[in-house]
Parts: structure tokens; sequence; C-alpha cells
């Protein structure tokens, strides 16, 4: 299965599109799948963040991820329901418990929200 971090294509500059968003997916069988979450209302968000670093830094040092563009990412998750996308959600941590660098399974990214 090819790497989902490799799907970069810089533009004739050698500069990958200030469009693209760097989007967690997960491995499932021979492709990758686009991660769900839930609001705190509970409502289906993608999610998306603006940089790698912001990325790993939610979910981990090796979270999977791959680069679409917000029309590519809203054309694969409107026909399954998630009109909503959350730009650079970050770990939600409860008053005075200590942050852990990357969430437990089952751990949302959005306050109050549950994971899909």
């Amino acid at each position: 299965m090819p790497d989902a971090r490799r799907n970069e294509d810089p533009t004739p500059g050698g500069h990958p599109p200030a469009d693209l968003l760097y989007v967690p997916v997960r491995p499932q069988r021979r492709c990758c799948v686009t991660c769900f979450f839930r609001t705190p209302s509970g409502r289906r968000t993608a999610v998306a963040f603006t940089s790698c670093a912001r990325l790993l830094a939610a979910l981990g040092p090796d979270h999977p991820w791959t680069r679409l563009s917000v029309t590519a990412l809203r054309a694969l998750t409107a026909p399954l329901g998630c009109t909503t996308i959350t730009v650079d959600p970050q770990v939600a941590v409860h008053p005075g418990a200590s942050r852990t660098p990357r969430p437990a399974p089952g751990t949302s990214l959005l306050p109050g929200a549950r994971a899909n």
C-alpha cells in the first residue's frame, strides 16, 4: 500500500498548491479512508489541518495523512452526509488534566465530542 504521506504533487514551480489541507486518514485494505469526528452537538465533521505540524501535534507523530483541497474533501464527504469541515482543531483537555501528546483511542479532538 502506498504511503499516504507521499501524496504531495508539486506545482510546476516545485511548491505544493497553497489550498491543500492536511487530512487525517486511516488505512483500510488497499486504500486510505478519511477520518470523521463528531462535534459536541453530535454532528459529523471532517477534520483538516493547515500544516503537517498541527496535524501531528494533535494526532501524534505516526498518524497517517494525505493532502486534499477543500473542494476535494467536500466532494468525498458530502455523499456520506458530512457537510462540515473543522479546520485546525486541538486536542480537548479537561481542566486539571495533564495534556498527553496523543489522544487515547476513542478520544475526540473536539471538546465534548465523540469519535466515529
